[in-house]
């Protein structure tokens, strides 16, 4: 059973360009209308802090801080199966950050992902066609992390672990390298490394599916596209991979095998999509993967997750916006925040869903009018 979830009010202090500002919520559509630049995305990434600890936009804390001001505080209150959850989020310059549930503040971050799962979807996720493989790991590292404390975990220590053995590297640049301190850096990253492949690679083989239907489902069927799972290391597994590449690496002064050099590869009609997709083609291609992780979060957490949407129809022909709107409208789907800079072509857009929406008309600095 589907439990429901909602973000009932926002409270916003000294984030990026928004000075303060307060929102009550619907449980349906939430949209703010505005001109680029006045702090729409930023309500949105607010938002997103709340549920993952961090800026959408990988910033570091201090840069979300509105310029000179010593603090940012986001604060929200949300009602998941009947409980109300109040969640708080404050950096100040030259302190840690401080993360509290219901008051109470976690020693780990960690802990907190996953209890108010959430899927955002930005004109920035071009990326993961455009980009390197980091940003296609981190989608993927980021879906099962909301899901899976097991997988986070192991992410966790084999980034660090993966620090451990770059230190000892550059530490042997002009000395002798400690092979014995090598081998065992080599054993705990092949550990932890392993368990992560495997992960994705089950994750993949029940995401791919759902993915091409969103997809056929928003292109009318035009188009057929497929997920594929990259390993930097393809035979004799990672234990060896890391010890043959010991000296190569000693060299380098990194390490140049692991799951941390994997990628996911996204194509349409066995070609990727970055070298030949249209605009509208790599748009739909992102908005499908967004959803099949919107899905996929749904089915593992048993919660149906927040959903933002940043600027989506842009480039997009008439049916597929029509498609996107009918499918996040339906029952499926709980609440959703999305951005636009034209009230009216939101307004018809929306009053052909039967949920209920409000409408905020954002001024400079984020502020609702």
């Amino acid at each position: 059973m589907t439990e429901g979830m909602i973000l009932k009010e926002l409270t916003v202090i000294n984030f990026k360009n928004i000075a303060e500002a307060n929102f009550s919520f619907t449980p349906g559509f939430n949209c703010f209308v505005g001109r680029n630049g006045v702090g729409k995305t930023n309500i949105l990434d607010a938002i997103y802090h709340l549920s993952m600890c961090k800026s959408y936009f990988n910033l570091p804390d201090l840069q979300n801080i509105r310029h000179d001001e010593p603090f940012f505080v986001v604060q929200g209150k949300y009602e998941r199966a009947g409980e109300e959850i109040n969640v708080y989020c404050g950096v100040k310059r030259g302190q840690k950050k401080t993360f509290k549930k219901n008051q109470k503040a976690y020693e780990k971050l960690s802990e907190h992902i996953g209890l108010l799962p959430l899927v955002m979807i930005s004109p920035e996720d071009v990326g993961l066609i455009d980009g390197g493989s980091e940003e296609r790991r981190r989608l993927m590292d980021g879906i099962i992390s909301q899901c899976d404390r097991s997988y986070l975990h192991h992410l966790i220590c084999y980034n660090k672990t993966l620090m451990q053995r770059n230190s000892l590297l550059k530490a042997s640049a002009g000395h002798g390298l400690d092979y014995d301190s090598m081998e065992l850096w080599n054993e705990r990253l092949a550990e932890y490394g392993e368990a992560i492949m495997a992960r994705r690679i089950a994750f993949l083989e029940e995401f791919r599916q759902v993915f091409q239907t969103y997809y056929e489902w928003i292109s009318l069927g035009r188009e057929e596209v497929e997920l594929v799972y990259k390993q930097s290391v393809e035979s004799g597994g990672l234990s060896k991979a890391l010890h043959d590449s010991t000296e190569r690496d000693r060299i380098l002064t990194y390490t140049s095998c692991g799951i941390h050099r994997d990628d996911l590869l996204l194509n349409i009609g066995k070609y990727p999509v970055r070298k030949i997709g249209s605009q509208g083609q790599k748009k739909t291609f992102l908005i499908a993967l967004k959803l099949a992780q919107y899905d996929w979060l749904m089915k593992m957490s048993g919660v149906k997750p927040l959903l933002l949407l940043d600027d989506v129809f842009d480039k997009l022909d008439a049916d597929r916006v029509n498609q996107i709107v009918k499918t996040v409208g339906g029952e499926q789907f709980g609440q959703i925040f999305m951005t636009d800079t034209n009230r009216e072509h939101l307004d018809e857009i929306l009053k052909s869903q039967p949920a209920d929406y409000r409408l905020f008309s954002v001024k400079q600095g984020g502020m609702p009018e």
